[in-house]
């Protein structure tokens, strides 16, 4: 495998039965076999992506102290800011050389749900810094939902099957910066090996290199995209679901080359997860004499929080 796979997100919005089809497939078995797709055809503009970048280095170039008031204590990260260092792969002491931002839903339709959620941080300092992110959050959704639908069909089930858990989910937007790196890190990296947490990632152009993906054959394999693509990758959650069948494939993010160290890098990801309450029991249709039921049943709710917890984020 010298690169991930490609996809069209249009073929899947075709008219042409044929092209629909032919799009289930590929990304399904790119799913089953490595888990990172690169897809273009999605609905966030150049334009768009361009002006989240530029307002995500704006805030991470703010003072220290000026971040800082934006760590709000007692959300679990899982709203404004998280400083350097604080978050750590599972099973590792050494925390990630990174600080990040979160953006959370925001319910449409008056729905209880936005009770349950922590609301948006407000950023003074700048003014179109929650509105960009909001449009970008929206976009990447709707894309989310259309690879979902293609995903449920090629599981088996009805093409509608995600929509209403992920529309107002509690997916999270994090812009990430890397800062340069001033000395040796010892046994930390930008982001250790892990495994994400929710259904399907969506990952921004990220400003450099540096993503790598974990081969069935043990190896690691730098991830490449094109830049108007979206890297899309399976969760801990859908690979939960479907009984081990989709893989939520162990990835990284290396320190770059010494003479490099000098650079910041920035990466937009989108963590598409639903509500709560959705069941995460191992779908009928991914369980059979060769692949018995692994996953004892949980909700999507009691997941998350298992996780957080592993992560550091929140306390039992």
């Amino acid at each position: 495998m010298k690169n991930i796979p490609s996809v069209d997100l249009s073929n899947f919005l075709s008219e042409d039965q044929s092209k629909k089809e032919a799009f289930i497939q590929n990304i399904g078995q790119a799913y089953e076999d490595i888990g990172f797709v690169a897809l273009k055809g999605h609905f966030l503009s150049d334009e768009l992506t361009n002006n989240l970048y530029k307002e995500i280095k704006a805030f991470f170039d703010l003072p220290e102290d000026v971040k800082k008031k934006y760590e709000i204590e007692g959300l679990a990260g899982q709203r404004g800011y998280t400083s350097f260092g604080k978050e750590s792969a599972k099973g590792k002491k050494e925390g990630d050389l990174k600080e990040f931002w979160h953006f959370g839903q925001e319910v449409v339709n008056g729905e209880i749900l936005s009770e349950e959620y922590p609301k948006n941080i407000k950023v003074d300092e700048l003014p179109q810094f929650n509105n960009t992110g909001m449009k970008a959050y929206r976009q990447l959704e709707k894309t989310a939902i259309y690879v979902l639908r293609a995903l449920a069909l090629y599981i088996g089930l009805e093409e509608n099957y995600f929509d209403d858990y992920v529309t107002n989910g509690n997916s999270i937007l994090r812009p990430i910066h890397y800062p340069p790196i001033i000395d040796k890190p010892k046994g930390a990296v930008r982001a250790a090996e892990h495994g994400d947490i929710n259904l399907i990632t969506l990952l921004m152009g990220a400003s450099a290199s540096g993503l790598e993906v974990k081969s069935k054959q043990g190896e690691w394999v730098p991830v490449t995209a094109l830049p108007e693509q979206l890297v899309i990758n399976v969760g801990d959650m859908l690979q939960r679901l479907t009984n081990n069948k989709l893989r939520s494939t162990i990835h990284r993010v290396v320190n770059p080359p010494k003479k490099d160290w000098g650079s910041s890098r920035y990466s937009i990801p989108f963590f598409t997860h639903p509500k709560s309450n959705m069941s995460l029991n191992c779908l009928p249709e991914c369980i059979d004499k060769q692949h018995p039921k692994q996953y004892d049943d949980i909700t999507a709710g009691e997941y998350l929080n298992e996780r957080l917890i592993e992560l550091g984020l929140l306390k039992k």
